[in-house]
């Protein structure tokens, strides 16, 4: 990075210091991971370079040979990988994944369910503040008071009574197994289209170590990063193509349309334009990572190293949405500990710890306080941790919210995380 230190070393400066900043904090956002050398060597190629509008062999630009056949062995793979017959690797992220499956399935004020964002869903599951929240009807479903797992009479409930015409599956904050054969009965029963968003658990899923959503689903979204560990994007999947219910014809020969042709339309032009071919490579080559073997045995860590931190943590007190988790991710409820979720995040951050804050079910609290955060294993997974450091990472947890404004035990633990985190060397090839 020699010539970007001479002619941008404000730039350069900022690289080193988050690069640092990685290397030297444990890192527990649970949507954030660690790519491999290889894909940021190939996010940063010159494949940046090239437009592409349109899609492998039908691109409104000459000169995509290359990048064809880039795009070609990303869809490929991800239809291996997940055991689908469609996919779409180019949305540039989770969201635009999401926004693109509803041009196909809804029309603007169509009514559709997902799960409260207070209560574990994502903004694209209709909060107000959020383009589906203002385009179309959402009503949302939460979880039980007592479980902490989806509210199933009250999703039945709901659907009989509003009669969505897309139910959604899915979200950030949800730490148990989707139920997708639950939430596939409801929607048949109203004739609703079932939607999964895996964002989250989509690598466990590829490792079948969380339940499939096929045959239930009819059309699935996914960001690759996170479980994944792709570079930051999206993707959308089918498990089968079917044609369009809508009677949506191509123009020419009059025929009815296949839903993939939809859903390619509805991102490009719908509502991107040049897709990122390096990012698309880069994608490729995580999901040849995810194929391997050596993928499968890291998500298996993955979840007995959240597993742990969930028994640790529910043996010192701490009360866990849900009880537990089946996942990546661990939701803490703090308010028995009088710490709020904002107080944790920032305490912990300057103990070298990341997490973020993150409401809980029936949070009293507004969303820029909250009342609990989220933990998740894949980044330190990814480092190597094992077991025996989840075990010492909940106990520097743990010193840190029994005294959060104790800025000097914060200071003597960050010293500690820092020694820790040196035992496993982070991109030791880069600077």
């Amino acid at each position: 990075m020699e010539k970007l230190k001479n002619e941008d070393p404000q730039i350069y400066q900022s690289i080193v210091d988050e690069l640092n900043r990685q290397r030297n904090t444990i890192e527990l956002i649970a949507s954030e991971n660690f790519t491999s050398q290889s894909i940021l060597e190939v996010a940063g190629s010159v494949l940046t370079n090239k437009y592409a509008e349109g899609y492998p062999g039908k691109r409104y630009y000459g000169g995509c040979e290359s990048v064809d056949v880039a795009e070609n062995i990303a869809r490929d793979r991800l239809k291996k990988l997940f055991n689908a017959e469609y996919a779409n690797v180019q949305p540039h992220s989770g969201s635009q994944a999401n926004m693109g499956v509803f041009n196909v399935f809804l029309n603007p004020g169509d009514t559709v369910m997902g799960l409260n964002l207070a209560h574990g869903g994502h903004l694209t599951h209709g909060s107000p503040v959020n383009f589906s929240g203002n385009m179309y009807n959402f009503i949302s479903y939460g979880v039980s008071r007592e479980t902490g797992r989806v509210d199933f009479d009250d999703v039945w409930e709901k659907a009989k009574k509003y009669k969505p015409k897309l139910i959604i599956c899915g979200g950030s904050a949800y730490p148990r197994f989707i139920e997708f054969n639950q939430f596939k009965e409801i929607a048949d029963s109203i004739d609703s289209f079932l939607m999964a968003d895996v964002a989250h658990p989509s690598g466990l899923i590829a490792c079948g170590l969380h339940p499939t959503p096929w045959p239930y689903c009819d059309v699935v979204t996914s960001t690759t990063h996170k479980t994944l560990r792709g570079p930051r994007g999206g993707m959308i999947l089918l498990g089968k193509d079917f044609l369009n219910p809508w009677g949506k014809i191509a123009p020419k020969s009059g025929r009815t349309k296949k839903v993939s042709e939809l859903l390619d339309s509805s991102i490009m032009p719908g509502i991107q334009g040049g897709p990122l071919m390096h990012i698309i490579a880069a994608k490729a080559v995580a999901f040849k990572q995810a194929l391997s073997n050596d993928f499968k045995d890291y998500c298996n860590q993955i979840v007995k190293n959240s597993k742990i931190i969930a028994d640790e943590m529910n043996h010192l007190g701490y009360n866990l949405v849900s009880g537990g988790t089946d996942t990546h991710l661990v939701l803490i409820d703090l308010t028995n500990f009088n710490v709020t979720g904002k107080l944790a995040e920032n305490s912990l951050e300057k103990a070298g710890i990341t997490v973020n804050k993150n409401m809980v079910p029936f949070d009293q609290k507004s969303p820029m306080i909250t009342s609990g955060i989220r933990i998740g294993t894949p980044a330190m997974t990814t480092r190597g941790m094992k077991d025996n450091e989840m075990k010492i990472i909940v106990k520097f947890i743990d010193k840190v919210l029994k005294d959060p404004e104790n800025i000097k035990n914060l200071e003597k633990i960050k010293k500690e995380v820092n020694e820790f985190c040196s035992s496993f060397p982070l991109y030791e090839e880069i600077i």
